[in-house]
């Protein structure tokens, strides 16, 4: 069946995407309760507090699914400016010029380019590397795939360093978002997790450690997701990738297709 890129596969794309970082605030609450995490709505938009300097710590959804009005725009802004951090709001296009022209109008600039992928859910048929095995993480594993995550991910990123080494405790708590680690002759080589809403399962996390890479092992979490994803009734499969990226071309390889580009605006640049 052909899916199309419409305002109805957006929402369903974007309201994914912000139950996995509702839960990670969550999660964190749980584990963290002194460092205030939480979530809420405003007309239709999800706001997720995961602490100052949280790369999950900005809206979804902004005026997809109920108008965005002046009135509403000022509460969402009140909920970051009171917790002392910075608003920001990832924008799909299909929101339309009027709520663009609203954020322009207060002082909001782009500041950020990303590119949503999705593709139907199906069971994979490819065949791995014989020495490459990927399996779900248990409770006492976070430290394990939390510390392939960091090395990953850091070694490009290394902004994202003290974020990502709280990452695996989180994300194995968080509800309905199975944590994938992925071995190459028994060693510990990628990681990646999966978060799955209504249908919609949400590739994300995903990363190998440098002296491991070009081994299939990106490709083996992948198909394994997928099958997990498909296994769990899930009908449609989504990824966010840097527009233009090196993550976004091994997507479309992978047969996802661009549905949308977004941008994340921020108040005052």
């Amino acid at each position: 069946m052909m899916i199309f890129a419409d305002l109805t596969l957006a929402k369903r794309l974007e309201a994914a995407e912000a139950f996995a970082c509702a839960q990670f605030a969550v999660a964190r609450s749980r584990l963290f309760p002194e460092l205030g995490s939480t979530w809420t709505k405003v007309a239709g938009t999800t706001l997720v507090f995961g602490g100052v300097h949280s790369p999950t710590t900005q809206s979804f959804g902004l005026g997809l699914f109920d108008e965005l009005t002046e009135a509403a725009l000022v509460e969402m802004e009140q909920f970051f400016l009171s917790r002392g951090t910075a608003v920001m709001h990832e924008v799909c296009p299909l929101v339309g010029v009027g709520a663009l022209d609203l954020l322009c109008g207060r002082g909001y600039k782009p500041i950020e380019v990303s590119n949503v992928l999705y593709r139907t859910a199906e069971m994979p048929e490819g065949q791995r590397p014989a020495n490459v095995t990927v399996r779900v993480v248990g409770q006492g594993e976070a430290k394990i795939w939390s510390q392939v995550s960091a090395r990953g991910w850091t070694h490009e990123h290394p902004e994202l360093q003290a974020f990502v080494q709280e990452l695996g405790d989180l994300m194995v708590v968080r509800e309905q978002s199975p944590c994938f680690l992925a071995e190459v002759d028994g060693v510990a080589g990628a990681a990646g997790v999966l978060s799955m809403h209504d249908g919609v399962a949400l590739f994300g996390g995903s990363a190998t450690v440098p002296e491991l890479r070009r081994r299939g092992l990106q490709a083996a979490l992948l198909e394994e997701r997928m099958r997990y994803a498909f296994a769990a009734g899930c009908d449609l499969a989504m990824m966010v990738a840097e527009a233009g990226s090196n993550s976004q071309r091994n997507a479309e390889r992978k047969g996802f297709r661009v549905g949308y580009t977004r941008m994340k605006w921020r108040l005052g640049g």
